[in-house]
Order: C-alpha cells, then structure tokens, then sequence
C-alpha cells in the first residue's frame, strides 16, 4: 500500500504544481516547491517529484502548515482544494484501492528469456503486454479508480490482473438495432459486469448461448478474443475509469468505421497503420436513440511477423514478466546494445512525422500511450500503429486543402481551432507518447532528458522542412510555445470534468 499511496500523492503532487487551478500560486525555491491555495494554505514539496512520470519512494511526504502526509486522501483531507474536492477525494480513494489490489497481485519475474523475444510472432502476444501495465495513466491521480466496481470484480475484470473473461452473445430484435460499417447481425456481445449491472432493465435481450472468450486490454472493456486475438470487441461498461463512465456513444457507433477508413487513406504513404473499425451495433431506444449502455464495436488487430511484437508505447514503461524491469530496457538491449539514444532516435523517426503530417492534412490524433503502439524487432521500432479514433479531432478546412472527402462527423470530432487541434497531438503525442519513454530512459541509464529530446527536435525540423510553406504557423507553435498537457485534476475538480482543460508545460522542443 505504501508504494500505491506515494504511486498517486505524487500525481496529485505534480498536478496541483503545474494545473490551471483556480487562486493557487505556486513558488519554487532550492529543490522544494510552494503551493498556495486560495484560502492561504500552503503544502510544500519536492520541486523533482512534481515532474511528470517521477518515481516516488516509499513513503513520500508533502507538508501543509499543519501536518506532514504521505496519502493523497490525507491530504485531500488537510486542505481545501479550489472546486469539487469531494468528488476528487472519492475518485481518488477508489483510485487508491485499485492501485494497491494491482501491485499487489502481481507475480514476481518468471526469469527465462526476454519478454520481447518469448513473445515475438504470437497473436497473444499483445494482449500478454498490455497486461503488464500495473499502474494505469502515469499522470492521472485517478489512473485506477472505477467506482461502481467491487474488489472481486476488479480482480475477475481487469487487465493488470490477468483475467479470461467470457462475452455473452444477446439476441437483439431487428427492429432495435443499429449498425454501421461492414455490418453486424443483430446480436450484441455483453461484458459480464453490464451483464449482471445493467442487463434485467432490457428484457427483451435474449441470451442465445454464443460465449466469446476474451482477455481485456488495458482499457479493461476492450478485449481480444482468445480463439482469434486479432478480433477486439470495445464493450459498455457503466463504470468510471479514470475520468469517465465507459460506454460506447452513438457518435462513436456512427463514426468509427467511417473515421478509420478516412484516417487510413490520409496516412496511406506514412507507414502508419490504422486499426479498422470494421463495424459496430447498438441496441435502440423506445424512441429510436442508440442506447450508449449497450452498444460494441469491432475491431481489426494485424498478426505480428514471425520476429515481431506488437504493443503500446505505455507498455514500454510496464515491467517485463521475465525481470520486472521496463520493457523498453529489453529493447534497448535487444536491438542497440544498451544504448538508449538509437532506440529513442528510431522511435521518433516513426513517431514524429506521422502524427505533424498527419496535423497538417487535418487529421489530429490522441496518440497517448494506450491508442499509439509501436512494433519491435529484436528489439528495433519498425512499425507504427494507430488504435481507436473517437478521441481524434479532424479539421473540414484543412481535410479539403489536402483534396480529402469529408464524411459526416457526429459528436465533437470536427474541429478548425488550429490550437484544439495542436493541443491534441502535441499533449498526447509528444507529451505522453514520447513523454514517458524519455523519462524511463533517462531515470534507467542516467541520461539527460534534454539529450533525448534534441533527437526529437531534430526529427521534428526534418518533417516541417518537408511540408508546404503554409505549415510555417504549426511549425512555431510546436517547436517555440508551451507544450499542452491534459489538466487531468483541474478537470475533476470543475463544475464540467469532461470539458478539456489544459496545463502549460516548459517546451523541450524549444531550442
């Protein structure tokens, strides 16, 4: 537990030191940072571990005027927050819960061959990476909450526990079914918790026997089936994770497979690969509404090569089963022999040209560490790939400069804001996506941060010296403003947690 408590303090910690937070001011002064809430409370603490992706010790302390804590909700307890800090303090004691049950189910390193190669060619093999990932969103205080989830289900349900979860097949009547794409008969498959949570409000479902075997990926409601692991089922489950309950909007059942096919034309000459969003169903309302609650769509995975693994970047950071050190100390080993910079500088070189050149065709991806992965082998990144659209943001204007067909988009997908959709790449992408590979390799082999990152300037200069000169505005912004991060906190303590807020952080780009 106390690895679990210093796991989510410092989440909370570096969020209140860089989150627009409303009346708090903050101060830094030798290796320690000041906090100042509106009420005049102060808390103070380490200026390092504030730094996205820092690994706290055991027993990490934060210092109000009055006590010295080492637990998030002791914490929330000791100061008045600015917004809806009860919400917060709830969220994040199930975070805590959740956090502690998954460190301390896990098995200790099995020993044997790298994870990397153990598991090259094998079509279980994402899933089995994905399952790794312990902690959740390194960034989020919140990266393990789900509220209306008990223990038992936790412990049945989600991925870091290694679970098999069964799908039952429900018959849907014609007339109450929606469906887009290459099309799916009327018959839904259920996630076992909406199954017993939600189903008995919706009698005229009928079990018809069918039961699909699946391990869930880290999204928890995402699965692979176990007889074909290519075949990924994205279920409803009315439970909170993170920030939000984890249905499947009717907007993501109309534009899933219509945004997949369009993201995988636009990146046809990029190399990146675009998993299709082959089709999807909802049940219907009374009054003909797609019923959010009970809805799935179906996805596409490629079979890795004979020498190839496939997994997200947020995996990288995740223990191997073979000796629980990063996976990406693997790769490193694997494919550069120790050396960090070449796995980095080949990382970006996939990385950074797909996600501004697609910016500038007036695709915006949420390219975070569960949506973006990367193929390795022996090691080497050699393919990208793209999971997931309903977090992306596409521009009308730019789509039709590029010669592009715009389909009609529901929900909040379209955008022209040049900074919606620059924050989008850059606090998910670059932020995150290449965030955190940097932090773990310069926290493992003692390399300066700011090493890495040139690499990554350099690779982002080349792209913007190929792209037309009216690419002239993303290029400063990307390489000369603040670099966007998601305010994850600032976001559950507002009045609208789903509204987009957004903390400014020191640009490493900048030269």
């Amino acid at each position: 537990m106390a690895g679990a408590r210093a796991a989510i303090l410092a989440r909370l910690w570096g969020a209140l030191v860089r989150e627009p937070l409303p009346g708090v001011q903050r101060q830094a002064y030798g290796g320690d940072t000041r906090v100042t809430l509106p009420g005049g409370e102060r808390i103070i603490g380490s200026t390092a571990l504030a730094l996205p992706f820092a690994v706290p010790p055991e027993g990490m302390r934060l210092v109000t005027d009055t006590v010295a804590v080492d637990d998030p909700v002791e914490l929330l307890r000791a100061v008045r927050l600015p917004g809806d800090a009860v919400r917060l303090a709830t969220e994040i004691r199930s975070s805590l819960a959740g956090l502690a049950l998954a460190r301390a189910g896990q098995p200790g390193p099995q020993g044997g061959g790298p994870a990397l190669e153990v598991l090259a060619g094998r079509a279980d093999g994402l899933a089995l990476l994905e399952q790794s990932v312990v902690d959740g969103h390194p960034l989020h205080p919140c990266c393990r909450t789900r509220i209306g989830m008990s223990e038992a289900e936790m412990l049945a349900y989600a991925p870091e526990h290694r679970p098999t979860v069964t799908l039952e097949v429900y018959a849907v009547p014609p007339k109450r079914w929606l469906t887009t794409g290459a099309g799916l008969a009327p018959r839904l498959p259920v996630h076992p918790w909406q199954r017993e949570h939600v189903l008995s409000a919706y009698p005229f479902l009928k079990p018809t026997g069918e039961k699909i075997a699946a391990r869930p990926l880290m999204s928890l409601r995402t699965l692979a089936a176990v007889g074909d692991p290519t075949r990924h089922y994205k279920t409803a489950v009315d439970v909170q994770m993170t920030s939000a309950v984890r249905i499947v909007s009717p907007a993501a059942v109309r534009n899933g497979p219509v945004v997949s096919r369009l993201l995988t034309t636009l990146s046809a000459d990029l190399g990146l690969q675009v998993w299709p969003e082959l089709a999807a169903g909802a049940v219907l309302g009374e009054d003909g509404t797609p019923l959010r609650s009970l809805a799935v769509v179906a996805r596409r995975a490629p079979r890795p090569g004979p020498n190839e693994v496939v997994l997200p970047i947020a995996a990288l950071a995740a223990p191997s089963p073979a000796d629980g050190r990063p996976l990406i100390r693997e790769a490193v080993t694997l494919g550069y022999g120790g050396h960090p910079a070449g796995f980095l500088a080949d990382l970006a070189a996939l990385i950074v040209p797909v996600l501004l050149t697609l910016l500038h065709r007036g695709a915006a991806l949420e390219a975070h560490g569960q949506n973006l992965l990367v193929t390795l082998s022996h090691g080497r990144p050699t393919g990208l790939s793209y999971r997931d659209v309903g977090g992306v943001r596409l521009s009308p204007q730019r789509l039709r400069r590029h010669g592009a067909d715009v389909p009609a988009l529901h929900g909040d997908l379209a955008s022209d804001d040049p900074a919606e959709l620059r924050a989008k790449v850059l606090a998910s992408g670059f932020a995150v996506a290449l965030g955190e590979p940097i932090a773990v390799l310069a926290w493992e082999y003692g390399v300066v941060p700011e090493l890495l990152w040139r690499l990554v300037r350099e690779r982002v200069e080349v792209v913007y010296d190929s792209l037309p000169p009216h690419a002239v505005a993303d290029a400063h912004a990307v390489l000369g403003e603040p670099l966007p991060l998601k305010a994850t906190t600032a976001m559950r303590l507002a009045a609208d947690p789903l509204t987009d807020v957004w903390a400014s952080l020191p640009n490493p780009l900048a030269a």
